[in-house]
Protein backbone atom coordinates (compact mmCIF):
# COMPACT_ATOMS: atom_id res chain seq x y z
CA UNK A 1 0.00 0.00 0.00
CA UNK A 2 2.97 2.62 1.02
CA UNK A 3 4.43 1.63 -2.60
CA UNK A 4 1.71 2.22 -4.43
CA UNK A 5 0.94 5.58 -2.86
CA UNK A 6 4.02 6.55 -3.25
CA UNK A 7 4.39 5.65 -6.35
CA UNK A 8 0.94 7.73 -6.90
CA UNK A 9 2.57 10.94 -5.24
CA UNK A 10 5.74 10.68 -7.47
CA UNK A 11 3.93 10.47 -11.07
CA UNK A 12 1.59 13.23 -10.06
CA UNK A 13 4.89 15.26 -9.04
CA UNK A 14 5.96 14.09 -12.97
CA UNK A 15 2.81 15.35 -14.32
CA UNK A 16 3.11 18.65 -12.38
CA UNK A 17 6.45 19.49 -13.61
CA UNK A 18 5.38 18.42 -17.17
CA UNK A 19 2.35 20.58 -17.66
CA UNK A 20 3.97 23.69 -15.47
CA UNK A 21 6.71 23.59 -18.10
CA UNK A 22 4.65 24.37 -20.71
CA UNK A 23 2.51 27.32 -19.30
CA UNK A 24 4.49 29.95 -20.09
CA UNK A 25 4.25 29.02 -23.86
CA UNK A 26 0.88 28.04 -26.20
CA UNK A 27 -0.42 25.00 -25.98
CA UNK A 28 -1.38 22.77 -29.11
CA UNK A 29 -5.27 22.99 -28.20
CA UNK A 30 -4.63 26.36 -27.88
CA UNK A 31 -3.33 27.03 -31.00
CA UNK A 32 -4.93 24.20 -33.07
CA UNK A 33 -8.15 25.87 -34.21
CA UNK A 34 -6.75 29.17 -35.26
CA UNK A 35 -3.06 29.16 -35.02
CA UNK A 36 -3.08 31.88 -32.68
CA UNK A 37 -2.39 31.62 -28.38
CA UNK A 38 -4.14 34.92 -27.48
CA UNK A 39 -7.76 35.70 -27.87
CA UNK A 40 -8.92 35.78 -31.37
CA UNK A 41 -10.49 39.41 -31.59
CA UNK A 42 -14.02 39.63 -33.62
CA UNK A 43 -13.45 39.66 -37.46
CA UNK A 44 -13.22 43.10 -39.46
CA UNK A 45 -12.44 45.90 -36.28
CA UNK A 46 -9.82 47.83 -37.75
CA UNK A 47 -7.53 49.58 -35.17
CA UNK A 48 -9.02 53.42 -34.85
CA UNK A 49 -7.02 55.44 -36.99
CA UNK A 50 -5.39 58.94 -35.25
CA UNK A 51 -2.40 60.87 -35.24
CA UNK A 52 -0.84 62.01 -32.18
CA UNK A 53 2.18 62.77 -30.61
CA UNK A 54 4.81 60.63 -28.62
CA UNK A 55 7.29 61.33 -25.85
CA UNK A 56 9.61 62.88 -28.37
CA UNK A 57 6.61 65.14 -29.81
CA UNK A 58 7.31 62.27 -33.11
CA UNK A 59 3.87 62.22 -35.01
CA UNK A 60 2.15 58.72 -34.52
CA UNK A 61 -0.53 57.34 -36.77
CA UNK A 62 -1.85 53.85 -37.02
CA UNK A 63 -1.93 54.51 -40.91
CA UNK A 64 1.55 54.77 -41.01
CA UNK A 65 2.44 51.60 -39.55
CA UNK A 66 0.20 49.46 -42.09
CA UNK A 67 2.31 46.77 -43.46
CA UNK A 68 3.39 45.18 -40.39
CA UNK A 69 2.51 44.04 -37.36
CA UNK A 70 1.90 46.25 -34.32
CA UNK A 71 1.63 45.56 -30.49
CA UNK A 72 -0.93 47.91 -28.87
CA UNK A 73 -0.93 48.73 -25.27
CA UNK A 74 -2.53 51.18 -22.58
CA UNK A 75 -0.63 52.87 -20.01
CA UNK A 76 -0.06 55.31 -17.37
CA UNK A 77 3.10 56.75 -16.45
CA UNK A 78 2.25 56.81 -12.06
CA UNK A 79 1.42 52.99 -12.89
CA UNK A 80 3.37 50.61 -10.32
CA UNK A 81 1.23 47.72 -10.37
CA UNK A 82 -0.46 46.47 -14.29
CA UNK A 83 1.55 49.07 -16.55
CA UNK A 84 5.31 48.08 -15.60
CA UNK A 85 4.79 44.06 -16.06
CA UNK A 86 2.83 45.46 -19.21
CA UNK A 87 5.88 46.68 -20.55
CA UNK A 88 8.01 43.88 -19.63
CA UNK A 89 5.73 40.98 -20.97
CA UNK A 90 6.20 43.17 -23.75
CA UNK A 91 9.32 43.65 -24.06
CA UNK A 92 10.68 40.13 -23.43
CA UNK A 93 8.50 39.13 -26.54
CA UNK A 94 11.00 41.21 -28.25
CA UNK A 95 13.55 39.77 -27.30
CA UNK A 96 12.15 36.34 -28.07
CA UNK A 97 10.95 37.24 -31.91
CA UNK A 98 14.69 38.51 -31.90
CA UNK A 99 13.67 41.92 -33.75
CA UNK A 100 11.56 44.62 -33.17
CA UNK A 101 8.07 45.84 -34.37
CA UNK A 102 6.05 48.82 -33.28
CA UNK A 103 5.32 49.19 -30.40
CA UNK A 104 2.51 51.91 -28.85
CA UNK A 105 1.72 52.15 -25.45
CA UNK A 106 -1.61 54.35 -25.71
CA UNK A 107 -1.84 56.66 -22.10
CA UNK A 108 -4.57 55.97 -20.12
CA UNK A 109 -4.24 59.31 -17.94
CA UNK A 110 -3.69 62.17 -19.66
CA UNK A 111 -3.37 65.11 -17.09
CA UNK A 112 -0.49 62.73 -15.88
CA UNK A 113 0.98 61.37 -18.57
CA UNK A 114 3.47 64.09 -19.81
CA UNK A 115 6.09 63.72 -22.16
CA UNK A 116 8.82 63.65 -19.52
CA UNK A 117 7.02 61.60 -17.47
CA UNK A 118 6.61 59.30 -20.43
CA UNK A 119 10.26 59.13 -20.83
CA UNK A 120 10.96 58.03 -17.28
CA UNK A 121 8.82 55.30 -17.50
CA UNK A 122 9.95 53.98 -20.89
CA UNK A 123 13.59 54.22 -18.93
CA UNK A 124 12.58 52.55 -16.10
CA UNK A 125 11.19 49.99 -18.18
CA UNK A 126 14.36 49.83 -20.49
CA UNK A 127 11.79 50.24 -23.34
CA UNK A 128 13.47 53.58 -24.65
CA UNK A 129 13.64 53.11 -28.37
CA UNK A 130 11.44 50.50 -28.41
CA UNK A 131 7.96 51.52 -27.58
CA UNK A 132 6.60 55.28 -28.21
CA UNK A 133 4.40 56.14 -25.64
CA UNK A 134 1.25 58.17 -27.24
CA UNK A 135 0.00 61.37 -25.55
CA UNK A 136 -2.64 63.60 -26.27
CA UNK A 137 -5.28 65.13 -24.55
CA UNK A 138 -8.66 63.19 -23.40
CA UNK A 139 -10.76 64.75 -26.30
CA UNK A 140 -7.85 63.69 -28.34
CA UNK A 141 -7.48 60.61 -26.85
CA UNK A 142 -11.40 59.22 -26.09
CA UNK A 143 -11.98 58.14 -29.61
CA UNK A 144 -8.56 55.95 -29.41
CA UNK A 145 -9.88 54.47 -26.25
CA UNK A 146 -13.26 53.78 -27.84
CA UNK A 147 -11.53 52.05 -30.98
CA UNK A 148 -9.89 49.41 -28.67
CA UNK A 149 -12.73 49.15 -26.59
CA UNK A 150 -10.59 50.65 -23.14
CA UNK A 151 -12.16 52.08 -20.24
CA UNK A 152 -9.29 54.86 -19.20
CA UNK A 153 -7.90 55.14 -15.65
CA UNK A 154 -9.73 57.57 -13.42
CA UNK A 155 -9.91 57.76 -9.86
CA UNK A 156 -12.72 55.39 -9.24
CA UNK A 157 -11.53 53.08 -11.91
CA UNK A 158 -8.84 51.12 -12.95
CA UNK A 159 -7.68 51.06 -16.83
CA UNK A 160 -8.14 47.97 -18.25
CA UNK A 161 -4.78 46.14 -18.73
CA UNK A 162 -4.74 44.78 -21.78
CA UNK A 163 -1.99 43.71 -25.36
CA UNK A 164 -3.82 43.84 -28.21
CA UNK A 165 -2.32 42.73 -31.71
CA UNK A 166 -2.77 44.25 -35.09
CA UNK A 167 -2.22 42.72 -38.01
CA UNK A 168 -0.82 44.28 -40.84
CA UNK A 169 -4.04 45.58 -42.66
CA UNK A 170 -4.48 47.77 -39.53
CA UNK A 171 -6.95 45.05 -38.00
CA UNK A 172 -7.43 44.26 -34.59
CA UNK A 173 -6.85 40.27 -34.70
CA UNK A 174 -5.48 38.77 -30.97
CA UNK A 175 -5.58 40.16 -27.29
CA UNK A 176 -4.22 39.70 -24.70
CA UNK A 177 -5.28 40.08 -20.74
CA UNK A 178 -2.53 40.95 -18.66
CA UNK A 179 -2.90 37.61 -16.46
CA UNK A 180 -2.82 35.41 -19.87
CA UNK A 181 0.04 37.46 -21.47
CA UNK A 182 3.74 35.92 -21.49
CA UNK A 183 6.53 37.19 -23.86
CA UNK A 184 6.24 33.63 -25.13
CA UNK A 185 2.37 34.14 -26.28
CA UNK A 186 3.04 37.15 -27.57
CA UNK A 187 6.23 36.10 -29.38
CA UNK A 188 4.19 33.59 -31.37
CA UNK A 189 1.45 34.83 -32.31
CA UNK A 190 3.55 38.03 -33.71
CA UNK A 191 4.91 35.24 -35.83
CA UNK A 192 2.07 33.97 -37.23
CA UNK A 193 1.10 37.68 -38.18
CA UNK A 194 4.36 38.22 -39.67
CA UNK A 195 3.80 35.09 -41.91
CA UNK A 196 0.20 36.05 -42.78
CA UNK A 197 -0.01 37.45 -46.68
CA UNK A 198 -2.36 39.79 -48.18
Amino acid sequence: MTLVLAAALALGALLLVATGARDDGPSAAETAATGFAGAILPDGVRAPDFELLDQEGEAVSMRALRGQPVIVTFLYTRCDESCPPQAQQIKGALDDLGHDVPVLGIAVDPPNDTPESARSFLADARMTGRMDFVLGSEAELEPVWNGFYIQPQSEDTEHQARIVLIDRRGFQRVGFPLEQATPERIEHDIRVLEAETG
